[in-house]
């Protein structure tokens, strides 16, 4: 065995031009397996956080049916047990209260359509990216309630600025009478992101309770858990723990299905992209061993003149697909890591740029994971001795007298 090991690493460097070019080859290949992983990685953790910190959640609790029907009658059933409850939960880090509803705003130059969200200040700061995204004025730092925030796309859109008085109108609940106030901005915000940039409005939570006339109500409840992984996980013990009392709570797997769908086909396409950089990478290790099978042939028919079994013979052309595929593993992990390396620095820029549904609002980094360069490398070693059996094959078939006879 060590016998056969010797002569297989010595075999590989007898071309050694060839052998560089072969090895450079499948670990260019796994290297781009390890930066396809890493990116893929990045964008995932960059679309779930730009999703769920701007606004949403992790995870959210409403009334059975609002999600779908935003009826402001269908306010959270028992909603201060559950506010108290959720305040004892160990696996919940932060959540805040919110009402909803559709309003018409106005200005002297303008009306638009809206969703007028009411918050509590000190507690959504610590769930949402709203007071970060302030770009001009205060996260309702008085205590006037009747400041507002609204986006820089709907401040153009109304011709307003910072301290300009706006007019809010909604449809209360329980009788569907108007309501109307005259609110001040107090801070502009923007988000890249169309739908809140252009089309909302947030106010405080008491003041919205009394224009939609539901005092100590609330519509949803946004969640941020301790382990990100939770608001991931549709089979955790908490969605059916508060989905009671005719009220649901679902994880951001739900709130945004699209969002889901399009990881899933990114973890399926590096699976395809990795099938098809095996298979290219195959071919050369395969025309590689076999260009060194042919130059060898006289060699090959004396060891079997002298007695060498066809085992035997196979068994070293395995070794160098297996000395090959040592090398160009450590090539590859050497090119993956320089390359992500060099993106966790550096970052890729796809900042406003929307898909399913998700805007980019940061850079993307590729996501560096030690599983990365243990179980690639080991699938590029096992999967090029897997192609050696090939070449293996035809040289244990071999017949001593006519590869002898094929070398002159």
């Amino acid at each position: 065995m060590r016998l056969f090991l010797k002569l297989a690493w010595r075999n590989i460097f007898r071309n050694k031009r060839r052998t560089f070019i072969a090895g450079t080859a499948i670990g260019i290949g796994l290297a781009s397996l390890i930066y396809v992983d890493a990116i893929v990685l990045g964008m995932e953790e960059n679309m779930i956080h730009s999703a769920t910190a701007s606004f949403m959640g992790e995870g959210q609790i409403h009334r059975d049916g609002f999600r779908r029907t935003f009826e402001l009658e269908s306010s959270i059933n028992n909603s201060a047990a559950v506010l108290a409850d959720l305040a004892t939960e160990p696996v919940v880090g932060h959540f805040t209260p919110r009402v909803m509803s559709y309003a018409m705003i106005s200005s002297p130059a303008n009306v638009s359509g809206v969703s007028m969200v009411g918050i509590d200040p000190t507690t959504e700061k610590e769930l949402s990216q709203i007071d970060e995204a302030i770009i001009e004025g205060t996260y309702f730092a008085s205590d006037d309630d009747h400041d507002i925030v609204i986006g820089d796309g709907l401040a153009d859109l109304m011709e307003v600025t910072l301290g300009d008085r706006i007019v809010l109108t909604i449809s209360q609940a329980h009788g569907g009478d108007l309501g109307q106030e005259m609110f001040r901005i107090s801070g502009i915000f923007h988000f890249s992101i169309d739908g809140m940039d252009k089309a909302m409005a947030f106010i405080r939570l008491e003041k919205a309770q009394q224009m939609l006339n539901m005092p100590g109500e609330v519509h949803q409840i946004a969640i941020k858990f301790n382990h990100a992984d939770i608001g991931r996980d549709e089979q955790a013990p908490f969605w059916e723990r508060y989905s009671t009392d005719n009220n649901e709570a679902v994880g951001w797997t739900t709130l945004m299905p699209q969002m889901k769908a399009a990881l899933d086909f990114s973890q399926f396409s590096t699976l395809i992209i990795g099938l098809i950089l095996f298979a290219v990478v195959s071919l050369g290790i395969m025309n590689t061993l076999f260009m060194s099978l042919y130059e060898r042939m006289f060699e090959f028919g004396v060891m079997r003149a002298v007695g060498t079994r066809p085992f035997a013979m196979g068994r070293l052309i395995v070794f160098e697909a297996g000395a090959l595929a040592a090398v160009s593993c450590v090539l590859g992990v050497i090119l993956g890591f320089a390359l992500s390396y060099l993106f966790t620095r550096i970052g890729i820029d796809y900042t406003g740029i929307e898909y399913a549904g998700v805007t980019f609002r940061e850079l993307l980094y590729p996501v560096m994971q030690l599983r990365q360069y243990i179980l690639y490398p080991v699938i590029v070693f096992l999967l090029t001795m897997i192609v050696g059996l090939y070449p293996a094959w035809y040289a244990a078939r071999m017949n001593a007298a006519e590869a002898m006879r094929r070398s002159f």
